[in-house]
């Protein structure tokens, strides 16, 4: 693994938590590598007869805490150092929220835009194929990421109950609800991320809120619109094709018109009072709150500088680089990191989870009241800890998750057990 690594750098994180700990040594040994990370070649027929091989791979990062869980993406650039790393973060998200999970990660290395729906399938079907011995309902259980969804994650169900020969709608989370799937998933994300700014608004110093939104996909819509709900403006969004800004407020219902049309965000310039500017300067927008919803490594050293914000609500994994971070806490800018920010997502992959494995399912109100209690709960504890202990709210979530996989993996012994 080169120094450079994306594991190399979220492992950072690790050992920062780790000086404000006092844990055995036998920890860090375990977290600092994947349980089990498996590389498969996916060849399916392509429309046209020919046919195709597609680099994925599945990562069990660590399941002391219970069965790993995490996403599955497609995306041209994946490779396995990502997939290694999203599963590290995914460890410590789940025991953030103290889900009885620990962390996974799947993605498949193609540009699903390039495929036809047909051939979208029979790749979805290709990965449960090549890892329905790794996954299971209580083993590893994927759900949607990045350029996966609801319909992708049906398919991938429905063909490891063909292979087991049995219904298992446990194994994978993000179904449709007529598959199994959870009211409240859809925009879970966005929501947990929302209840955290709400339940923390008056810690933080925050009243009308002036929110920028860079990425503007699933979470992205759904923060806006939820923020847009309760009176705050939306003043600039971006796309993969650009952006566009409102110093009165961007119209939230054209944005989100323009994206079910297949259309970008920057098809709305030129009504509604809407500008276009650089998507590169979205970070530097002038907000109360930067909402990272796109991929890793958006804001790092060379643009930390420019952000306004007071407030960086990490909907993304990794958006944040761990340099950035340094300019960021020098400049008083408070981040709200992912495994944290973005938890409610796995959060309501968990109560599908636990909806499938009873045969009972919730109203949406249910849903919404226990993803709130537990954001409030797990955002509260975290807040405490950054001002107990003077550090940042980052590096108090890892504090946070850490001392709970420590206890799991001591209760199994350590070293200074065994010594003695």
């Amino acid at each position: 693994m080169s120094e450079e690594s994306l594991l190399d750098h979220a492992l950072v994180r690790l050992d920062e938590a780790a000086a404000h700990l006092t844990i055995d040594p036998d920890v860090i040994e375990k977290l600092k590598y994947a349980r089990e990370t498996t590389q498969v070649r996916l060849m399916i027929r392509m429309d046209d007869g020919s046919r195709k091989s597609f680099l994925a791979w599945r990562c069990r990062y660590d399941d002391t805490r219970g069965p790993t869980k995490g996403g599955i993406r497609y995306h041209p650039d994946s490779n396995a150092d990502e997939v290694q790393t999203l599963a590290f973060w995914m460890t410590f998200k789940c025991a953030v929220m103290n889900l009885p999970y620990g962390g996974g990660k799947g993605a498949v290395q193609v540009d699903p835009r390039k495929l036809s729906k047909a051939e979208l399938e029979r790749l979805s079907r290709a990965y449960i194929q090549a890892f329905a011995r790794t996954i299971g309902p209580d083993r590893d259980i994927p759900a949607p990421d990045v350029y996966t969804n609801s319909m992708v994650m049906g398919w991938m169900a429905d063909e490891y109950s063909q292979i087991v020969g049995r219904s298992e709608p446990a194994v994978i989370t993000g179904k449709p609800i007529s598959l199994g799937g959870s009211l409240g998933r859809g925009d879970a994300t966005a929501r947990g991320g929302y209840y955290l700014v709400r339940h923390l608004a008056g810690d933080l110093g925050l009243e009308e809120l002036r929110i920028a939104v860079q990425g503007f996909g699933n979470a992205g819509q759904h923060i806006a619109s939820l923020f847009a709900a309760d009176g705050h403006k939306i003043v600039a969004v971006s796309d993969s094709q650009g952006a566009v800004k409102c110093d009165d407020g961007l119209n939230i219902e054209a944005l989100l018109a323009a994206k079910r049309s297949g259309a970008s965000v920057t098809s709305t310039v030129g009504q509604h009072g809407h500008e276009a500017m650089p998507a590169e300067e979205l970070v530097g927008a002038n907000c109360d709150i930067l909402v990272p919803s796109a991929l890793e490594n958006m804001i790092h050293k060379a643009n930390a500088e420019i952000v306004q914000a007071k407030i960086i609500l990490e909907l993304a994994n990794g958006p944040v680089t761990s340099e950035a971070d340094t300019i960021l806490a020098r400049k008083g800018v408070v981040v709200l990191p992912d495994i944290l920010a973005n938890a409610g997502g796995v959060t309501v992959s968990y109560f599908e989870w636990v909806q499938n494995k009873q045969g009972y399912y919730w109203t949406v109100e249910e849903i919404h009241d226990r993803l709130r209690t537990i954001m409030e709960r797990e955002g509260r504890a975290i807040w405490t800890t950054a001002k107990e202990k003077n550090i940042t709210v980052r590096t108090a979530a890892y504090v946070h998750a850490l001392s709970r996989i420590a206890d799991a993996i001591e209760a199994h012994g350590t070293q200074n057990y065994f010594a003695n």
